[in-house]
C-alpha cells in the first residue's frame, strides 16, 4: 500500500487530485452522458507486474499509451504494479485513476481480472465508477462499461513455431511460458501445432516458471528463465520460445552461453533488449500488438465509439505476426506467409489448448 500512497502524492503534485465528488455531486471519472470529447479525456493506464522496461508486454502497452500522448495530445498517467501485491492493492490502484479524474482506464493484463473476473479487481473498481470506461487487455471482466482487448496469441505463436521447426538443426525445440495460465497455455499450443505443421517428428519441450499460487512470478524473473533455458539447450533443443515477459531476457542470455537461438515475444525484442550482443540469438520475435490495441481503443473512446466487450487482434486485424528483424527468417519467410494466408482464410485453424 506503500506504493499506492506514494502514487496517490504524486498525482496530488501533478494537480490532477479530486475529490470523490464534487459540490454537485458529479463524478470526476465522468465524462459527459453521451462519451467523452478528446478534450476531456485523460487516460490512466495500470501496468501488469514489470511494469516499464520489461522489454516485453508492459513496453508494448507503454508504446501505445506514448503514441496517445503524443500523436493524440492526450493526458496520459501510468501506476506500476508490485511483485506480490494483492488484488485489493490492483483494486485500488484502478480505484485511484477513476477517482482522480482519469477516463478512461486501462489495465493491462489478466491479473486485474483476479481469481474471479465477476468479483475482481477491474470488476469492483467498474462498478464503483459507473460512469468511467475502462479497458483491458487480455482479461474477461464483463461490464456495460469494460472493453476486453484479447489477442489470437495462438495464431501468432503457430508462425514462430513453424519458424522453429523450419529453422532447427537437432530436430528439438522449447516452449517456457511465465505462469502455468489459460492465456499462455494458447501461446504454448499455437507453437506446438505450428512447429508439428512445419515438421511433424519436431520434439517440443515445455517448461513453466511459475503458476497462480506464486503469483505468476515467472514474468518478471530472468535468472529462472536463464535456468530453465540452460536446461532445455542441455536437453538439445537449440531454439526456445520464451513467452514468459521479463524473464525473456534470461533465455536470451542462455541461448547466447549456448551459441543457440531464441525466440522473442510480444514486443519485436530484437529492437527492444537492452544488451545489444543479445541481439544475434534473437531469431525473431512474435508481436501482440498491445501498443495498437491500446492506441486504437483510446482514439475511438474520444470519438465516442465505445465499445464494450470482446474486440479480438488477431492475424487478419493484424493484431499478432511474426517480426523479421535481424534477417534470420529471411529465408523461410515465404513458408510462414503462406501459413499466414492459410489461417487468415480458414483453410488452418489454429488450437488453444
Amino acid at each position: 500500500m506503500k506504493v499506492l500512497a506514494a502514487a496517490a502524492v504524486a498525482i496530488v503534485a501533478l494537480g490532477s487530485m479530486a475529490a470523490c465528488g464534487d459540490d454537485k455531486g458529479s463524478d470526476p471519472g465522468s465524462g459527459s452522458s453521451s462519451g467523452a470529447t478528446k478534450k476531456s479525456v485523460k487516460v490512466g493506464l495500470a501496468f501488469d507486474i514489470g511494469g516499464r522496461g520489461d522489454k516485453s508486454f508492459n513496453d508494448s502497452a507503454a508504446a501505445g499509451l506514448d503514441r496517445v500522448k503524443t500523436d493524440l495530445n492526450i493526458e496520459v498517467k501510468d501506476l506500476a504494479a508490485v511483485a506480490g501485491e494483492s488484488e485489493n492493492d490492483k483494486y485500488s490502484r484502478l480505484k485511484l485513476l477513476c477517482t482522480t479524474g482519469y477516463n478512461p482506464v486501462i489495465a493491462v493484463g489478466f491479473v486485474y481480472d483476479g481469481a474471479d473476473a465477476k468479483n475482481g479487481p477491474l470488476a469492483r473498481a467498474a462498478k464503483d465508477c459507473p460512469n468511467t470506461k475502462f479497458a483491458i487487455v487480455d482479461g474477461g471482466t464483463t461490464a456495460d462499461n469494460v472493453a476486453d482487448l484479447v489477442f489470437a496469441e495462438e495464431q501468432g505463436s503457430f508462425l514462430v513455431g513453424a519458424a522453429a521447426a523450419l529453422k532447427t538443426k537437432t530436430g528439438t525445440v522449447g516452449f517456457i511460458g511465465g505462469c502455468q495460465v489459460d492465456l499462455i497455455k494458447k501461446f504454448e499450443a499455437g507453437f506446438t501445432a505450428g512447429a508439428k505443421a512445419a515438421k511433424a517428428d519436431v520434439k517440443v519441450l515445455t517448461n513453466y516458471l511459475s503458476t497462480p499460487a506464486e503469483a505468476c512470478k515467472g514474468f518478471n524473473d530472468p535468472a529462472g528463465g536463464k535456468t530453465a533455458a540452460t536446461g532445455m539447450y542441455d536437453q538439445k533443443a537449440d531454439i526456445i520460445y520464451a513467452a514468459a515477459g521479463g524473464s525473456g531476457t534470461g533465455v536470451f542470455e542462455a541461448a547466447k552461453a549456448k551459441s543457440a537461438l531464441a525466440i522473442g515475444v510480444d514486443s519485436d525484442q530484437y529492437n527492444t533488449v537492452t544488451d545489444a550482443s543479445l541481439k544475434t540469438v534473437i531469431m525473431t520475435s512474435m508481436l501482440k500488438r498491445v501498443d495498437n490495441a491500446v492506441f486504437n481503443f483510446v482514439k475511438d473512446f474520444s470519438e465516442e465509439k465505445f465499445k464494450a466487450g470482446a474486440t479480438v487482434f488477431d492475424l487478419k486485424a493484424d493484431g499478432v505476426g511474426y517480426a523479421t528483424s535481424g534477417g534470420q527468417v529471411d529465408d523461410i519467410k515465404t513458408k510462414l506467409d503462406e501459413l499466414k494466408a492459410d489461417i487468415v482464410s480458414g483453410k488452418i485453424t489454429v488450437p488453444t489448448k
